[in-house]
């Protein structure tokens, strides 16, 4: 089981690397804030629907349909995918073409820009494969914005893995009973609704990075002279820093005191729209600092957010255990607020000057 789950997760992880970068080819600086809004919202969305789907069908059907439906879905997806998706990098397209005009003019010392004729595919794809850790040791932008996150990635998935224990009841129950659990011992299809609260924060989150962040960026744009700076990504990461430690406290002490059940949602829907802001604008942050490499870039921060996904959920029953979900979710709040508050700023006052010393940043 768990080298099919490696498996499932090697191969779910393509989308996650390089679809920064695609949107980096397609969009214009200041157009790309929408469309990474949009794409931005779908690793954190599916964490939010699954569960709901999830406990419906566990609950009037076999377990086993959880991974069919998954796998149909998957299927569909890639089907999608393979026909109407299109190469978008520069370098790659320029590679196809050089090769029709070799056949065509019969010259094979055709060769691009970006290309090295001296070099081997072997030497290529070792470069390739060790640029991600290459960034995330040398690039200062890189390594703060990991490490941020893989604070919000690893958060999100805590608190995903708080909800089973808080909301629902372990077992089934004879009617008229009482569910023995601490929490608010539901059956596992209506506790999988609260999943709906993220799914509503994640949403709200997207409307307002949607809405204002190309907005501001051409605002901040003109000020400076029609030159723009990846820098002008950085205003919308204030509110989303703010409303994540706000979220985890009214979730984690709300759930304390086992309050009616709609104050916990508000504070997780609070926390899912400031982790959209980050996550979208730290994103939109990448691509538009290493443009060329931004795949690369979106890979090395990978490491840390699947790592931050991989590990915060271990402790999460050993920390609730031991604290309650009120200072539970406070520690995780106030390492939001040491983390969150620093990292913006770091990028306003520093990040141009951290690129023009890196050989990989746009401008260095």
């Amino acid at each position: 089981m768990i080298a099919f789950r490696f498996l499932s997760g090697l191969g779910g992880s393509a989308p996650m690397g390089i679809g920064g970068g695609v949107l980096g080819d397609l969009w214009l600086p200041q157009e790309r804030g929408k469309a990474m809004a949009l794409y931005s919202l779908m690793p954190l969305l599916g964490p939010a629907i699954g569960p709901i789907a999830g406990g419906f069908i566990a609950q009037y059907s076999d377990w086993r349909w959880v991974f069919y439906s998954t796998c149909i879905a998957a299927i569909a997806i890639q089907c999608a995918g393979f026909f109407f998706l299109h190469e978008t990098y520069a370098a790659e397209i320029l590679k196809r073409k050089k090769k029709q005009l070799i056949k065509v003019t019969g010259n094979t010392e055709l060769h691009t820009e970006f290309e090295n004729p001296s070099r081997k595919f072997s030497a290529h794809l070792k470069t390739a494969l060790s640029r991600p850790f290459v960034l995330i040791t040398t690039q200062p932008i890189v390594q703060v914005l990991a490490l941020y996150i893989g604070y919000v990635y690893g958060v999100l998935y805590l608190v995903l893995a708080s909800f089973p224990q808080l909301w629902e009841c372990p077992d089934p129950l004879p009617p008229n009973s009482r569910c023995p659990a601490p929490g608010y011992g539901e059956p596992s299809g209506i506790a999988g609704l609260n999943y709906i609260s993220l799914g509503l924060g994640f949403y709200l989150g997207t409307q307002i990075a949607a809405k204002t962040a190309d907005r501001i960026y051409k605002k901040l744009k003109a000020k400076n002279g029609g030159v723009g700076r990846s820098e002008f990504r950085v205003p919308l990461m204030f509110p989303g820093a703010i409303m994540v430690p706000i979220g985890l406290f009214l979730y984690g002490w709300s759930a304390q005191a086992h309050t009616h059940w709609i104050v916990p949602n508000i504070g997780t829907a609070i926390f899912a729209a400031g982790n959209q802001l980050v996550f979208q604008n730290c994103q939109t942050y990448i691509v538009d600092s290493y443009t060329r490499f931004a795949a690369s870039a979106i890979a090395a921060t990978t490491i840390l957010r699947s790592l931050g996904g991989f590990g915060f959920p271990l402790f999460a029953p050993y920390m609730y255990r031991a604290l309650g979900y009120g200072w539970g979710n406070s520690v995780l709040g106030f390492l939001g607020i040491a983390v969150g508050f620093p990292a913006p700023l770091i990028l306003w006052w520093y990040g141009e000057s951290l690129r023009k010393k890196s050989k990989f940043a746009a401008g260095g």
